[in-house]
């Protein structure tokens, strides 16, 4: 199976996603995702050639444009007059507003503009490049069987231009009225451009991070007499492996690792803080990021699509492109909605004519008006805008959802768990105490070689704080979740370095670890890992908010209470592995929705589990991530904005969802009332999908802490 991504322009809302899924359908495609939004289309295909071209052909069809993913070619070429929703606008309005002037008879100096062959003359070219993007897209979507807003549109103008057509050749000037179906499509078009503006509004927190910016590089390279030089190149030809040096106020080109030197790093672009990082040799710099101040010489890690950026973008992408629960419920009502509004319409005609007493005409103002008025976009637009923005905004503060239905999950959390290394705690830990019962140089040497085979970040903080020069080199080694490090040296004897449980020989006496040779012991440790200095205001957070918190730790009973009742956390277990963690994640779930937050590198079976997950991270880190959400400055300050975020996002989407319903459920009955004229009727159809896209985007700026 070959992967295919396209970006399909002109998509405003679920119905317009469902015609093409179902375009795709009936060409063997699988694994579809259509986001309307993003305009993002991907799926599987078993063949390319014929069924690809058939697919684009029809969904060009449609009314939409098809374009390669990231691309600026277009696959399938539009016509280039009359393109854009706005060029059909301002060709269709000077001959509208003829047909309006004539129609409200402005003057006597007016009266060519009553005669209705001059009336038709005037509608015809509106009429035409209407049905030309109307029609056609009505006709193809009723093929597709899914009937998109477009139906309704070409029904209601063509319904107006026939029936006046009628009037003109029967000589009856009471059924002329041409000025409705030219008004209904010209207003249509200027809504529709008022569609795609709120659109890629909504759009352009992604659209920054995906720009890729041209910047100038500076290469080293070294000559047969191996003497440096130094010469510009841009960053769309940099390769993984070349050499660059990065002065002050240079933004670093690609993702690179330091080979030298020593820098402070703006990394906003991705944690959302502006504070400058501390950068040294073997750290990575994300591309895209700014050096504030210092000089550093790396090499390039990863160029294009391996990027750091890229992977956020990408996640970004996945998440929009997903469902949450209450779309898909949406999506249901939007596959039926203009069926049941074109059966409203019959009855609205129906009724008006046989059971009230007003004439045809009148009954089929009204029943054209029911179309024109409807919006099935509006319910379509409702979830996909607001996760749109919500996706945006948090990304923006460093806060990414790789899972967009989390941000509709957090609405029900009721308890939050917290591990504690590395994510209450700042994860850099001190040896406060130690003892040997050997030689200590020896005693130093076996703890170093030991702890240098894990990546724990106890481990790594002892062997950074013991480096010895000559090591031992194991046979074997095995490290135990949760326990510690087991190890054979060459002469076949076995090592351990952990808890008290890593051995049966030790008798624990409250020390944290206790190092063992062939089951005697040779030793202990005690460490000390500082708490981060937010995670006080975190759980006051929590408190404040009714959610109840939760320690979840493998460290000992008297330590992991110390750190709760510091805290003053709710309820802790101690002593846990990381398999009785796992269960115990479960069983929580199992009793009400829950979060878990975890660093992400020893947690990840537990956070799977969770209702949703949050893994603190470093940004270089993001490829491994698999955590709903990622709080991206390797901090927990960003945890509260993260919840309020969701939430709101999740308050956007049920206000957006109100006004669609409440539009439609008002607006149709007061359509077929006759309290509005088509014409009427076509504009509030437009304003409502910019009222909601408003409301959306006023998730980017409203206070949600």
């Amino acid at each position: 199976m070959e992967k295919v991504n396209w970006k399909v322009e002109g998509m405003t809302c679920s119905n317009c996603a469902l015609s093409v899924n179902k375009v795709l359908q009936k060409q063997g495609m699988q694994e579809i995702l259509v986001n309307p939004i993003s305009g993002e289309v991907v799926f599987e295909t078993a063949s390319a050639g014929g069924n690809l071209e058939k697919a684009k052909k029809n969904i060009e069809l449609l009314g939409y444009t098809v374009k390669a993913d990231d691309s600026e070619t277009t696959i399938v070429p539009s016509k280039k007059f009359l393109k854009t929703h706005l060029q059909k606008f301002w060709f269709c309005l000077p001959f509208t507003l003829l047909l309006m002037l004539g129609h409200m008879g402005m003057s006597l100096q007016l009266h060519l503009l009553h005669n209705p062959v001059t009336q038709m003359a005037l509608c015809l070219p509106v009429f035409i490049v209407g049905m030309g993007y109307f029609g056609k897209s009505a006709i193809n979507s009723l093929r597709s069987g899914v009937p998109n807003m477009n139906v309704l549109i070409a029904l209601g103008a063509t319904a107006a231009f026939v029936y006046s057509l009628i009037g003109l050749i029967t000589l009856d000037p009471s059924k002329i009225f041409f000025e409705t179906a030219a008004s209904i499509i010209n207003i249509v078009f200027f809504g529709n451009w008022l569609e795609d503006l709120s659109i890629e509004k909504t759009q352009k927190a992604i659209k920054e991070l995906t720009r890729n910016e041209k910047v100038m590089a500076n290469m080293i390279a070294y000559d047969d007499q191996h003497n440096e030089n130094i010469f510009p190149i841009e960053n769309t030809f940099l390769k993984v492996g070349d050499l660059l040096l990065i002065k002050t106020g240079e933004q670093v080109p690609m993702d690179c690792k330091i080979l030298s030197g020593e820098a402070e790093v703006n990394e906003a672009i991705i944690t959302g803080e502006s504070v400058p990082v501390f950068k040294k040799q073997n750290d990575i710099l994300i591309g895209g990021s700014a050096i504030s101040n210092g000089t550093v010489r790396t090499y390039v890690t990863a160029t294009g699509n391996e990027t750091v950026l890229n992977s956020i973008v990408q996640m970004m992408k996945q998440a929009q492109n997903q469902k949450p629960p209450v779309q898909k419920l949406v999506d249901r009502i939007a596959a039926i909605f203009v069926p049941v509004v074109i059966s409203i319409s019959l009855l609205t005609l129906a009724i008006n004519y046989f059971f009230v007493e007003t004439t045809f005409q009148e009954s089929l103002m009204r029943a054209i008006a029911v179309l024109v008025i409807s919006c099935p976009c509006a319910m379509g637009l409702a979830t996909p805008a607001a996760i749109a923005v919500g996706l945006g905004r948090a990304a923006k503060e460093g806060i990414l959802f790789t899972d967009a239905k989390s941000m509709e999950l957090f609405r029900n959390i009721k308890q939050i768990v917290f591990d504690k290394t590395g994510t209450l705690t700042n994860g850099k830990f001190s040896i406060t105490s130690f003892k040997s019962l050997i030689d200590e140089e020896e005693f130093r040497r076996i703890v170093f070689s030991l702890e240098n085979m894990s990546n724990h970040p106890i481990a790594k903080s002892i062997s950074d704080a013991w480096k010895v020069n000559k090591p031992i080199r194991w046979k074997k080694t095995e490290e135990i979740k949760g326990l510690g490090l087991k190890a054979e040296d060459k002469a076949g004897n076995l090592y351990s370095i952990g808890s008290s449980k890593i051995d049966p020989a030790i008798v624990d006496d409250g020390h944290h670890l206790y190092v063992t040779k062939n089951g005697k012991a040779l030793g202990w440790i005690d460490i000390a890992d500082e708490l981060r200095p937010e995670a006080a205001d975190v759980i006051g957070f929590c408190k404040k908010k009714g959610i109840k918190t939760i320690l979840l730790s493998g460290d000992s009973n008297a330590k992991t209470k110390q750190i709760a009742d510091q805290l003053k956390i709710d309820e802790f277990f101690a002593e846990n592995t990381p398999q009785q963690k796992l269960e115990k994640i479960a069983q929580l779930v199992k009793e009400q929705p829950t979060v878990m937050v975890g660093d992400g590198i020893n947690d990840a079976p537990a956070l799977a589990k969770a209702t949703i997950s949050i893994s603190l991270s470093k940004a270089s880190q993001l490829a491994i991530q698999s955590a709903s959400v990622v709080l991206m400055d390797s901090g927990l300050k960003k945890l509260p904005m993260a919840i309020q975020l969701g939430k709101h996002t999740y308050g956007t989407i049920k206000g957006n969802l109100f006004w669609a319903f409440l539009y439609n459920i008002i607006a149709i009955p007061i359509a077929a009332v006759g309290l509005l004229t088509p014409t009427a009727g076509a504009l509030v159809m437009g304003l409502s999908d910019v009222v909601l896209a408003a409301n959306s985007l006023w998730l980017k700026w409203k206070k949600v802490l």
